[in-house]
């Protein structure tokens, strides 16, 4: 793997960007490491290519914070087809119709959801990437369709109902790490007797990162500098607020969260989804 050149200035901090649809995660975080000049680069949480939003990528010494940044809460806003089910739970795999006689209300929507707050077990998607005795779970599905994750449990501090014309609920919800959107769909759907998948998502938040400071890729420059990006103590200060934990070893946080200043932490209006 190419490294940064010694000669160049330590390229360390959190840089938030608003990932685009049709792009992995992985290909973001290479996008902005070699705009960086091959800075040491990581991020805090995968998106799937279906889905957009917040996705925060560590550079340099922030790479020290990941699994810091990774703990904090996500917030998202998805859309719920409850017609269908699907192998993978998202609009990607071949729908499997679900006759609903009589659709249910938008009451009996709300009260499904509040079922799923609080902490509860839920059974991740066969198709993710989850790694089960060394194989990554969406290659055993591929092979066994009758291939299931075991539950785990995780947190759903809220979810909302906000638009609901059927077969689609649009919803809003804020949750914990390792909690899966698509999982959601597909059990409201078994809750309310219908279909369930996800059909949209986008990540308005992780921690304290809002989409509000996110930049997508055409926004960002081809030279990625210490101009683009918050100083990681910053970053950390702004974690620390929401009490996520202490700092990572060798990083020490600034003495109190600042607003981002247009230079250290980027900003920008929130994509259209």
């Amino acid at each position: 793997m190419r490294r940064r050149s010694p000669e160049l200035p330590p390229l360390d901090g959190i840089l938030v960007l608003d990932k685009d649809l049709g792009i992995s995660s992985a290909r973001g975080v290479e996008i902005v490491r070699r705009r960086a000049q091959f800075a040491k680069a990581g991020h805090a949480g995968t998106l799937d290519p279906l889905a957009s939003g917040v996705l925060v990528i560590a550079l340099g010494r922030g790479t020290k914070a990941v699994e810091r940044l990774m703990a904090t809460e996500k917030e998202y806003l998805a859309e719920i087809d409850l017609s269908a089910f699907t192998a993978c739970d998202d609009r990607e795999g071949e729908r499997r119709e679900v006759e609903v006689a009589v659709p249910p209300t938008r009451g009996e929507v709300e009260a499904a959801l509040r079922r799923f707050e609080g902490v509860i077990d839920q059974r991740p998607p066969s198709f993710s990437a989850m790694v089960v005795d060394g194989r990554r779970a969406y290659r055993i599905a591929r092979k066994d369709d009758t291939f299931e994750l075991p539950t785990r449990k995780v947190v759903v501090h809220e979810v909302t109902l906000l638009e609901y014309a059927w077969p689609i609920a649009r919803v809003a919800l804020r949750c914990g790490k390792g909690f899966y959107v698509r999982s959601l769909a597909r059990d409201l759907g078994l809750a309310l007797g219908t279909g369930g998948h996800l059909a949209s998502l986008r990540r308005t938040a992780v921690g304290p990162f809002r989409i509000a400071m996110a930049r997508r890729l055409d926004d960002l420059p081809e030279l990625i500098d210490a101009s683009c990006v918050m100083p990681i103590e910053q970053a950390l200060a702004m974690v620390g607020q929401e009490g996520a934990g202490a700092a990572p070893a060798g990083i020490t946080p600034s003495a109190g969260p600042q607003p981002p200043s247009p230079e250290a932490a980027p900003g920008g209006p929130p994509r259209s989804s």
